[in-house]
């Protein structure tokens, strides 16, 4: 008997015909011998319509008043899937995350998972019952409801896996899998059958959306094994693993894009100890983020500092540096939001060479050019006009060889 931990996203769950497709999947599983713990994101659209409604209220609605509201929509699913697995005959018990014992720090909005005390879970498993435990939410030290942000219910479910020793960990989506890139921009696009979890992490921090970057962070922390497939289909998805010996013979496994991100340039900064911080710190305490930054030496000890944002944030990120322009003289600050990041991923990339020289040739050779650069081990980012984005996805898909089976 395995102990399989399952995750269905929004979609999955749309409706009460999709719960019941999802039921008799999460029946299959049971029947098989397995122990199945079930992690539930809210119906599709729900969570934005309580946003919207908060809104309407008042314009900035209290962070831990929000929590309290959005986590009313898992909730509601976790309830009516318990319902169904009943009325099919199994046994099986609802639980919000704060009777999960998924406890977060007060981070509302966006709470980061602390520990899970599986006590209660193991317990009703122990019972015979299929656990339906609610996404997306836990509790903090003083009681009160939180949420981990959009996502979160990968977290939630990965979390759960690794505090249950669970065998496998399926995340269930509507997609079947992770891709080469984006079929829905690039025809030749092919599904993965393994990835590494360092390939998969920048692949989420990059642009792709079918994992949550932290669900994959504690995958690889805890060695839980993933796998991403499909809730419509039988399919077999892809399993994100640890890496092996031949993995790194492939170069790149996939290529990726990011639309969300705009730029800023400080043009003729003085050039000297210091700048930098000044430059970046008002960032930080507004709680911005900061992805690449590049600065050019100019002549007479000056220099010029760019750094991408969240397109989100542009706006505020702007008003903040034309402040900072006047206090430490620099002559303007620019801004484009018109950009996209384009990047190829691959653990193969540590041990060949020639990558970036492939990559800078093969968008020269389509007339792209390169606004910024920024690298790690296994990852080769370019920032270019967001015009070209899909014209630069296929390219190097194909350039890197994987249009081919």
């Amino acid at each position: 008997m395995a102990l399989i931990v399952q995750k269905y996203g929004g979609t999955s769950v749309g409706d009460l015909d999709r719960i019941r497709n999802v039921a008799k999947r999460v029946a299959r599983t049971r029947d098989a011998g397995n122990d199945v713990v079930v992690i539930l994101s809210a119906m599709s659209g729900v969570t934005d319509q309580l946003i919207s409604m908060a809104g309407n209220i008042c314009g900035t609605p209290d962070c831990r008043e929000m929590d309290v509201l959005l986590a009313t929509g898992e909730q509601t699913t976790v309830s009516l899937m318990a319902m169904t697995l009943q009325a099919m005959g199994y046994k099986a018990r609802s639980m919000l995350g704060h009777q999960a014992e998924i406890i977060t720090d007060s981070s509302y909005n966006r709470a980061r998972i602390q520990e899970i005390g599986a006590r209660r879970i193991k317990d009703l498993l122990g019972q015979g019952n299929i656990v339906v435990v609610a996404g997306f939410q836990g509790v903090d030290a003083q009681g009160d409801i939180t949420t981990l942000g959009r996502g979160g219910s990968d977290t939630s479910a990965v979390a759960v896996a690794a505090a249950l020793k669970a065998d496998q960990c399926e995340i269930y989506t509507d997609v079947d899998g992770i891709y080469t890139a984006d079929p829905n921009i690039c025809a030749k696009a092919r599904k993965l059958s393994r990835i590494a979890y360092d390939e998969m992490l920048e692949m989420a921090s990059l642009g792709a959306k079918v994992l949550q970057i932290r669900s994959v962070e504690f995958a690889k922390k805890y060695n839980v094994p993933l796998h991403v497939r499909s809730s419509f289909n039988e399919e077999e998805g892809t399993m994100v693993v640890h890496e092996d010996a031949n993995m790194e013979k492939v170069v790149v496994s996939g290529v990726t894009h990011n639309k969300n991100e705009a730029r800023i340039t400080l043009r003729k900064v003085p050039d000297k100890p210091g700048i930098a911080s000044k430059i970046l710190a008002p960032i930080a305490e507004a709680g911005i983020g900061v992805d690449m930054i590049i600065q050019n030496t100019r002549l007479s000890h000056m220099t010029d500092l760019t750094f991408t944002v969240p397109k989100s944030d542009f706006a505020a990120a702007m008003e903040i540096e034309k402040k900072v322009a006047e206090e430490i003289g620099a002559e303007e600050v620019l801004g484009d939001e018109d950009i996209a990041k384009v990047s190829v991923i691959g653990v193969g990339m540590r041990s060949h060479s020639g990558v970036a020289s492939k990559m800078f040739a093969t968008l020269s050779a389509e007339n792209i050019n390169i606004l910024m650069i920024s690298t790690s081990e296994i990852r080769i980012s370019c920032v270019i006009e967001e015009k070209y984005t899909e014209l630069a996805i296929r390219a190097l898909h194909t350039a890197f060889d994987l249009d081919n089976e």
